[in-house]
């Protein structure tokens, strides 16, 4: 049954939607204690990333379909740490200041890389180590699904800074609240064609690759990376099309501190989505 590429898709899906789910409610939680809890939050989960690296490394020689499962399991752990650990505040940037308006365009953008500059050089390490390791091995699920991930953060990022017409503050941590004055909503801007097709165009490569494959490890792999990829494009296009998609995970969220208002802004609003 795990042979079957729409299992593999929907187990994709699944793992995607469970573990954005995971990341935000710990987040939420920490929340309540502030500062120290979130670190120490961010600290505990040091295993899951050093778990998922130990994963990588052990299944780049491994084939078959197992082989494959764990690959990707073990790119997301790592790209789930990260994240975990910039939510939470932990690893961010020098600047955790909010954005005055009226700046020019050179010092906005500054700005902005400021607040995220330790996130994006630890993103582009393991980046590049995972490429310098795994480069060539007989098992690369895992080295694409990170890729994927790596790149679609960046694209969403530069979409966010740029503007787009739709973008959801719901589960925005307390420790990034500065960073909705970095971005803002417009009109569609020249990054967004650019992104959509580029996933696009991903995502018809490893469709392609998943036709012509033949062997049970190859047609898991490339059902894997088709699924993750088509859900980063479907991310690209919820910055646009107004669907509700903050109720996949709002039900399962605890109810944010009673203690806690946030400030209102309409302008420049960042959103918290799964990639």
């Amino acid at each position: 049954m795990l042979t079957s590429p729409w299992i593999a898709a929907l187990a994709a899906l699944f793992l995607w939607w469970f573990s954005t789910g995971a990341i935000l409610c710990l987040v939420r939680l920490a929340d309540r204690g502030g500062r120290r809890l979130r670190i120490l939050c961010t600290a505990l989960g040091l295993p899951l990333l050093l778990i998922g690296l130990w994963g990588f490394v052990a299944s780049l020689n491994l084939t078959g379909t197992g082989a494959a499962y764990a690959a990707f399991l073990s790119a997301l752990a790592v790209w789930g740490w990260v994240e975990l650990s910039f939510l939470t505040g932990a690893i961010t940037g020098p600047n955790p200041y909010a954005c005055p308006d009226d700046l020019p365009e050179w010092e906005r953008f500054i700005r902005a890389w400021g607040t995220i500059a330790y996130h994006e050089m630890l993103l582009t390490a393991l980046f590049v180590a995972m490429w310098l390791y795994g480069a060539g091995a007989e098992n690369t699920v895992g080295l694409w699904t990170f890729t994927v991930l790596y790149f679609a953060r960046i694209s969403a990022k530069l979409n966010l800074y740029f503007g787009v017409p739709r973008i959801n503050i719901e589960f925005l941590p307390e420790a990034l609240e500065h960073l909705a004055s970095h971005f803002r909503i417009s009109r569609l801007n020249w990054v967004f064609p650019v992104s959509i097709t580029g996933l696009t165009f991903a995502v018809a490569c490893w469709m392609e690759r998943l036709y012509a494959a033949t062997t049970q490890a190859d047609i898991v792999g490339f059902a894997l990376l088709s699924a993750i990829t088509a859900l980063a494009l479907l991310e690209h296009w919820l910055m646009v099309l107004p669907l509700p998609d903050a109720k996949l995970w709002r039900w399962m969220l605890p109810a944010p501190d009673a203690t806690q208002t946030k400030t209102p802004n309409t302008t420049r609003p960042e959103g918290t989505h799964g990639f």
